[in-house]
C-alpha cells in the first residue's frame, strides 16, 4: 500500500514564515513538521509515499530526497497550478491507481489508526474511509454523522438528517483510505476539493464511505498560533507520539 501527503498549500495563514519555508519544512519541536506524517505512516508499515508539491516545492525535494534516510520511497507529483486536496489527489493518480491508498493532510500532527483503518476499509469494500473525531470545535469545521456501523451518512448537512435517527455528530481529522476507484469520481484539469465537492456525490451514488473515530493526539499546524500550541505539547512532553519512540526516528 502507497501513501500521500498533502503538502502543495501555500501556508498563507502562517506567513510571514512561509513566504521563504515551505509549510512543511517549519521545524516543530525540532522537526520539520512533514516528518510527523512520514514516520506515523512508516510505522503503520507503509513504505512507499507520494508527496504533492506546489510552493517552494524544491526545496521539499532536496529537504527529503528519495525517502531512503526515513527507510522509505518517496515520489513527487508536482501541481504547476495549485490543484487543492481532490484535484492533488488525482494528479497523482498514475501513482497511486494500483491499488487502495493513504491519504494523509501534512499540516496535522496526529497519532491515527492507521492500520485499524486499512482493515476496516479493506474488510468492508468501502471507497472511502476517513478518519473522524469528536471535538466540541466540530460544527465549525463541519458536521459529518455516521450510523452504528460507522458508514457515513450525512456530510456537512447533506443529506439532512431525518427525524428520530441516532447519527453520531463529528469532524474529519485530516486522513483518508481510498480505493483506486475514487479516481473515477475526480474530474481531471482543475482545482476541487475533495471534501466538499465528492463526499457529498459519494452519498448521493450510494457508495460505501466509512468513518473511523480516533482518540489519538490531533494537532493541526496551519496557523501561528497552532504551530506555537504543537511546539508547547511535543516539546515539553505533554503530548507523546509513539512513533517518535519506537526507534524510527
Amino acid at each position: 500500500m502507497r501513501a500521500m501527503i498533502l503538502a502543495a498549500g501555500l501556508g498563507t495563514r502562517l506567513r510571514p514564515l512561509t513566504e521563504t519555508v515551505p509549510k512543511p519544512l517549519l521545524p516543530v519541536a525540532g522537526r520539520p513538521m512533514i516528518e510527523y506524517p512520514l514516520l506515523m505512516l512508516r510505522a503503520a508499515g507503509i513504505r512507499e509515499v507520494v508527496i504533492n508539491l506546489h510552493h517552494l516545492g524544491h526545496r521539499i525535494r532536496e529537504r527529503l530526497g528519495d525517502g531512503s534516510s526515513y527507510g522509505l520511497q518517496i515520489w513527487y507529483s508536482v501541481e504547476e497550478e495549485i490543484l487543492d486536496t481532490g484535484g492533488g489527489i488525482k494528479n497523482a493518480e498514475p501513482l497511486l491507481r494500483d491499488a487502495p491508498f493513504v491519504v494523509v493532510n501534512g499540516d496535522t500532527i496526529m497519532d491515527a489508526p492507521v492500520e485499524e483503518m486499512i482493515v476496516r476499509h479493506r474488510h468492508e469494500g468501502a471507497l472511502a474511509t476517513m478518519l473522524l473525531r469528536a471535538d466540541p470545535e466540530a460544527r465549525r469545521y463541519g458536521i459529518i454523522r455516521t450510523d452504528g456501523a460507522a458508514r457515513i451518512r450525512s456530510f456537512l448537512g447533506t443529506p439532512p438528517v431525518p427525524a428520530g435517527a441516532n447519527w453520531n455528530p463529528y469532524m474529519f481529522a485530516g486522513l483518508h483510505v481510498f480505493d483506486p476507484r475514487i479516481f473515477s469520481f475526480i474530474p481531471a484539469g482543475r482545482p476541487l476539493s475533495i471534501t466538499r465537492e465528492i463526499y457529498p456525490l459519494l452519498l448521493d451514488r450510494g457508495e460505501t464511505v466509512l468513518g473511523i473515530p480516533g482518540s489519538g493526539t490531533w494537532l493541526t499546524v496551519d496557523t501561528t498560533e497552532g504551530l506555537a500550541t504543537a511546539e508547547a505539547a511535543i516539546s515539553t512532553g505533554r503530548v507523546r507520539l509513539p512513533y517518535l519512540t519506537e526507534g524510527l526516528a
